[in-house]
């Protein structure tokens, strides 16, 4: 994929420094973004609110698969020119993100996310195979996230935040900022809960005030509640990027089988590169699956060849580039932006 030198964004080191900051944390107050990059609030609130107006960023809220439900990487091999249609109708399911079409367009690369038993059947088993679009459907289950697109995953951007930076925004992040919750505290939905997770799936920077006017509750007991959600594991901040529009155009899936003893040595390994996104293993013949996100082709190259070859334990690989975004986390795209 190539991307028009007038698409891109034109960004200097604090418009770098305030993508990774609000990697590490979404939901950081402006002033404390301020006092880490070193400049004025006023400047990196215009700094930002200009990157989400661009389509270039967005910070959501989400909360994480219910249950012991397990979630789903699924590969979806679809009749010539029929990708476009099946990927933007899988976009629009709440239970589906990650959606890619992947090269030649004739398979589809989506996450199930399902909420309920029902719900994952409906998908893998009814829906998916009643539609005369679709020819083969492979689904993998996912057994361990090494890498889902945080500020530990992916970290090529060209003037990072360096190390005592980042280790000021980690102290107080989401999950240091919540006292530890009492036993019960974020055990169990709550009435408020879905009006809270529908405001941060709009805006994952909502104030306080906003999220208990939704909810109908005080912005003392919403910020508590979020609070609680996130230290007990219901719920996560995540900022999703346009990378396209940053510069980084190339992106590829690496479908990896790997000696079961090694597995965890591999994945996080590839992890740690910084041009990963997402690490993960999974059930089937490749068990290990991984997003490569660069600047160009030479540069998929040497991590195909330099750090994959390098890891002995890799019996076989498969590259699958991507030839379009259709919805990351929670961000349906338009284009090489996210839809407003």
């Amino acid at each position: 994929m190539t991307v028009a030198t007038s698409d891109l964004l034109n960004l200097d080191r604090i418009d770098h420094q305030l993508l990774h900051s609000l990697l590490i944390d979404g939901r950081a107050p402006f002033s404390l973004l301020a006092e880490v990059i070193g400049t004025s609030e006023q400047t990196i609130a215009r700094r930002y609110h200009r990157l989400r107006e661009a389509g270039a960023v967005r910070v959501l809220v989400i909360p994480t698969a219910a249950g012991d439900l397990l979630e789903w990487i699924v590969r979806i091999g679809v009749r010539p020119g029929a990708a476009a249609r099946l990927a933007r109708a899988l976009a629009e399911r709440d239970d589906v993100s990650w959606v890619r079409i992947m090269s030649g367009g004739a398979e589809i690369f989506c996450i199930s996310r399902p909420s309920s038993l029902a719900e994952r059947d409906a998908l893998l088993l009814d829906r998916l195979a009643r539609t005369n679009l679709v020819t083969t459907v492979a689904a993998h289950a996912i057994m361990k996230v090494f890498a889902d697109g945080g500020a530990g995953d992916w970290s090529a951007l060209d003037e990072p935040l360096d190390e005592t930076q980042a280790a000021a925004l980690r102290s107080t992040g989401p999950a240091s900022a919540a006292s530890a919750p009492e036993p019960d505290r974020a055990r169990g939905a709550r009435p408020e809960d879905a009006a809270l997770f529908a405001q941060l799936h709009e805006d994952g920077r909502e104030g306080y005030a906003q999220l208990a006017a939704a909810a109908g509750i005080t912005p003392g007991r919403a910020r508590r509640r979020l609070q609680a959600l996130i230290a007990g594991g219901q719920a996560y901040v995540h900022t999703d990027l346009a990378y396209e529009l940053l510069g980084f155009p190339v992106t590829s899936n690496l479908w990896l089988s790997v000696a079961p003893g090694a597995l965890e040595w591999a994945g996080t390994r590839l992890a740690a590169l910084e041009q990963t996104t997402f690490v993960a293993a999974v059930t089937g013949p490749a068990n290990l699956v991984a997003t490569v996100v660069g600047r160009s082709a030479t540069e998929l190259y040497e991590v195909v060849t330099d750090e994959v070859g390098a890891i002995d334990s890799i019996r076989s690989a498969e590259v699958s580039p991507v030839i379009r975004r259709v919805k990351q986390a929670g961000t349906v795209l338009h284009g090489q932006r996210f839809r407003p």
